[in-house]
């Protein structure tokens, strides 16, 4: 399978995997990480797995890491408890999976009608979110960092056409965090499932929908088997951010230096993920087209505003959630416009003057 190609290198086996290399055995302090994802799965499996690798690489066998894919040490959705309790180190995955432990996590993976690849880096790098994260992951004893992202996620998987707002009352779906909250408003039953359990669900009819990443990542789940209606650009997921996110004690425990090359492996890979995606989102469109005889479909503006309107519903009852809640949501939204202005006015000009020009 093509996605082996970004395997190479990686030495990356069955079960628990040492990623360190020979100089671990003069002693190195042991990195267990959890992820959400499966072993070997395309683009977001294959992203955490490499950055594990990349982490034993940059501290030359200082840092033993320790992979486990989901389901090999806990299930997926339990990587959060495993690392706030110091059973294992780090785990890698999307912090919009908890909003039960605090809403105002959804904000550092993404929310509906918000930040874009460029604009939540922008936020987190360098405009304070760093910090917010901090605040609110220190309650659970945590500290995160970006490492990696999926750019700007499809509408998702349908087993029947969209044409209205109304089209989505009784509709099931796989939709997390606040976007899944948003489909509830307009009378979806939603459900947070992990990736790996989407298909047999989607295909048994548990499911009558579901959204997932992008045209790269899905072309391997084999939704087109049992929903051909593929909708482009959703607005739950603008620019999803995926983290790296260790036990607070055990990262205090660490040399500035090995944090340094944590961090360095973790940025890395928060590039990478996207770029690599960037560069084969449209590949497996025509793939998905040409050979499934997927359906490419657009909501319609009407659509896009019911939706916008509930997310404003949503944004509400989340800021009330705690002052917390309130201060993230209150930073998100201004940074987001004071951010999103700039780039709309120089890259989103240029490339809609671009575009209308080359005809793309």
């Amino acid at each position: 399978m093509e996605r082996r190609k970004f395997l190479k290198g990686a030495a990356i086996g069955a079960g628990a995997t040492a990623l360190a290399t020979p100089a671990l055995a003069q002693g190195g302090k042991t990195m267990t990480i959890v992820s959400t994802w499966p072993r070997d799965f395309p683009g977001l499996g294959v992203s955490a797995q490499r950055l594990a690798a990349r982490i034993g690489e940059l501290s030359e066998g200082a840092l033993n890491v320790e992979y486990f894919a989901a389901g090999e040490r806990v299930g997926a959705l339990d990587v959060f408890d495993e690392v706030a309790s110091g059973n294992s180190q780090a785990y890698i995955g999307a912090d919009y999976y908890w909003t039960g432990k605090h809403p105002a996590l959804a904000y550092f993976t993404a929310v509906p009608f918000g930040m874009s690849y460029a604009e939540i880096n922008a936020w987190i790098l360098y405009g304070g979110g760093m910090e917010i994260w901090d605040k609110v992951q220190d309650q659970f004893g945590l500290k995160g960092l970006p490492a990696g992202n999926t750019g700007t996620q499809a509408g998702g998987w349908f087993n029947k056409e969209i044409e209205s707002a109304d089209d989505f009352k009784g509709l099931k779906m796989r939709i997390p965090g606040l976007g899944g909250q948003v489909l509830a408003k307009l009378g979806a039953s939603t459900v947070s499932l992990p990736g790996g359990q989407i298909y047999e669900n989607l295909v048994s009819g548990t499911i009558d929908a579901t959204e997932w990443v992008g045209p790269y990542n899905d072309y391997f789940m084999k939704f087109y088997e049992a929903a051909k209606y593929y909708y482009t650009g959703g607005m739950h997921e603008p620019g999803a951010q995926l983290s790296l996110t260790s036990n607070k004690s055990w990262w205090s425990s660490l040399s500035d230096w090995e944090r340094s090359v944590i961090t360095a492996a973790a940025l890395e890979e928060n590039s990478n993920s996207y770029f690599e995606a960037m560069a084969l989102n449209g590949e497996y469109l025509t793939k998905l087209v040409d050979e499934q005889g997927v359906e490419v479909r657009s909501f319609d503006e009407d659509t896009w505003d019911a939706m916008g309107e509930a997310a404003q519903e949503v944004f509400e009852e989340t800021a009330s959630y705690d002052a917390l809640a309130a201060e993230v949501n209150d930073a998100v939204q201004a940074k987001m416009r004071e951010i999103g202005r700039g780039i709309s006015l120089f890259e989103g000009q240029f490339v809609n003057q671009r575009n209308r020009i080359l005809d793309l």
